[in-house]
């Protein structure tokens, strides 16, 4: 959710007006992430607003100043769908105890919840509550099969990171797919249109570069944060994409194929200004090991290594060894 988006809805509500929040805002409400679920709709999502008044105030300033501060968070949403069950259902014979009240009630809700488990709502939740509340951080929730009577969606409150694929190659095909779908803002480039195209990419920013080359690439600019993941067709331009990577500072780098190929991609990359330091923090080659071939497989060794990037740039070696410790790991 943007700032402009949260600056309306506080005035709105410090000015005792309706609320109006679409799919657009909250894509856990639109119908591609809905499918199938009859409690969550942009419907629902209407009559969550419907609910919301100056008490709620300071939950949405308190997500203005995460935005601002660029903070791990979320706005969480509690859709209460059966109040009886919501209040009186109880805790199974398998997780852990959180008392003997379900729900705190049976309304819907709107809160803020940080990675820091940071909790700002307009009520008081139950310890039930604050379990599930904390999961958004999970995104959106681990757990909303587990209690009856209400479920629970969230949005984030960060930009995502993005992940640029230089080559419309079939394992960039697959590899678009499953990053958007963990998470991760997509870019693919490449000059060949009847690669790079609308059918084999939806969804996602598309860079089609003239002349019939990489050259271009070089007239756009990444983000120190970005990821980049060299997958030229043929392995042809491999070596603009480390350049061009290495020159915008990006947070990691990827690239496919065998030593051989690398070994020569590593020659052209240095006479044309890369130092070895540059070279040397490029992945090669790309993604996780575990015997991955087609391109599908070679997708999900990628991801996997894209998520398990995020996952160390986001937490400390503490905060991931206390994780570990949770689970049992």
């Amino acid at each position: 959710m943007n700032r402009d988006t949260l600056l309306r809805v506080i005035e709105d509500l410090k000015g005792g007006r309706a609320v109006s929040l679409t799919p657009d805002d909250v894509p856990a409400f639109s119908d591609a992430a809905t499918a199938g679920n009859e409690h969550l709709s942009a419907a629902v999502l209407e009559q969550v607003c419907a609910g919301l008044g100056a008490a709620d105030v300071p939950t949405f300033e308190r997500a203005l100043a995460a935005v601002d501060a660029g903070e791990l968070a979320w706005l969480g949403f509690k859709v209460v769908y059966d109040a009886d069950a919501a209040v009186a259902n109880v805790d199974n014979e398998v997780t852990k105890k959180y008392g003997d009240v379900g729900s705190a009630d049976g309304e819907n809700l709107v809160f803020f919840c940080s990675d820091s488990k940071e909790i700002v709502s307009s009520r008081e939740p139950s310890p039930r509550d604050m379990f599930q509340m904390k999961d958004v951080t999970r995104g959106p929730s681990m757990h909303n099969e587990q209690f009856d009577g209400l479920t629970w969606a969230s949005v984030a409150l960060f930009e995502p990171v993005r992940v640029w694929l230089l080559g419309a190659s079939d394992v960039a095909c697959e590899l678009a797919k499953l990053a958007r779908h963990v998470g991760f803002a997509v870019t693919v480039v490449d000059y060949d249109e009847s690669y790079i195209n609308e059918e084999r990419f939806p969804d996602v920013e598309r860079i089609v570069l003239p002349g019939g080359n990489f050259d271009g690439l070089f007239g756009h600019a990444a983000s120190e944060g970005d990821y980049v993941c060299v997958l030229t067709r043929g392995h042809m331009f491999d070596p603009q994409g480390c350049l061009w990577a290495a020159r915008n500072g990006a947070h990691y780098t990827g690239m496919m194929g065998c030593a051989g190929k690398n070994d020569t991609v590593r020659g052209i990359c240095l006479e044309r200004g890369m130092t070895e330091e540059q070279w040397d923090a490029v992945k090669r080659p790309i993604g996780l090991k575990f015997g991955a071939k087609t391109p599908a497989e070679l997708a999900i060794a990628i991801v996997a290594e894209l998520i398990d990037v995020r996952y160390r740039q986001r937490y400390s070696q503490e905060a991931r060894d206390r994780h570990d410790k949770s689970i049992g790991r």
